[in-house]
């Protein structure tokens, strides 16, 4: 069978995954460009995930994301990793070459990057301090990326400093760690407040800090899409401040993970966002 005839299949691995509407976006792509394919929900229990990765290529997908808990775990067992999900130290998409060697990449920050410019097209990394509450994977990918974008100064809080401490050590000079007591304090002339936790999530405590000391002029950023706005984003928004969600990085990520599974770099429309929003 041809490759132009072949039907294409990916998805989403994780666990819980059947509250991700990558599948919905995906497969709006998959309509919309005329490609023989399919994306779906892949749920994958914690002790069946290496089992479940080295079936991707016997059973002829291109591929699919990986979401939490299993990031870590998946980029154990890729046979390479880009180099930017090397210094990210996580991968959130992996694609199956034509010898069926897996390939693991990271396009979190790309898509992080992108929504920040879609939803301020003025906003720079270099602009001033810029605050990140969080230390996990998600905020590895965050921090790397805006590094790389031009950040002169990172201010991490963590829960457990100590995490945050190993996450510092990626960039000691620019990466600098607070107590979660000086949370608030390090709002004190930052240029932009980062929360890559999962508080203000649906069903999650919402995220404990106060704004006082962020200036008005201060973009604030959640990962977090589910609310689209979170307590910390309405508490912002009441204030003044520039705010984005996590939809846009939802739907930026998803681009170049499509166009290495499908053949076709897609387009993000209004269309688009509003069939995602549907779903809310």
């Amino acid at each position: 069978m041809s490759d132009s005839n072949q039907f294409k299949l990916a998805g989403i691995m994780g666990m819980p995954v059947f509250q991700s509407r990558s599948p919905i976006l995906h497969n709006y792509w998959i309509k919309k460009y005329n490609i023989k394919g399919a994306y779906g929900h892949f749920p994958v229990q914690i002790d069946k995930v290496e089992t479940a990765i080295r079936g991707l290529s016997a059973l002829g997908l291109s591929g699919c994301n990986i979401t939490q808990p299993h990031k870590l775990m998946a980029m154990k067992l890729m046979d390479q990793l880009s180099p930017l999900a090397q210094r990210i130290g996580a991968i959130n998409c992996i694609v199956v070459q034509a010898d069926g060697s897996l390939h693991g990449f990271n396009h979190d920050g790309f898509g992080y990057i992108q929504s920040l410019k879609d939803a301020n097209p003025a906003w720079r990394a270099d602009a001033g301090p810029i605050t990140v509450i969080g230390a996990g994977g998600a905020a590895r990918a965050v921090v790397i990326s805006l590094i790389d974008e031009g950040a002169t100064e990172i201010r991490l809080i963590n829960r457990t400093r100590a995490k945050a401490d190993e996450l510092a050590q990626a960039a000691p000079a620019i990466i600098k760690t607070y107590d979660w007591s000086q949370r608030h304090d390090a709002l004190e002339g930052a240029a932009m407040l980062v929360n890559t936790t999962n508080q203000g999530m649906y069903g999650q405590p919402a995220l404990e800090i106060q704004l006082d000391a962020l200036p008005k002029s201060a973009m604030v950023s959640d990962l977090i899409y589910i609310p689209l706005e979170t307590p910390l984003l309405a508490a912002a928004r009441a204030r003044g401040h520039v705010t984005a969600n996590g939809l846009g990085m939802l739907l930026n990520q998803a681009i170049p993970a499509f166009e290495s599974w499908f053949g076709v770099k897609p387009q993000i429309t209004e269309e688009l966002r509003q069939t995602v929003l549907a779903t809310f």
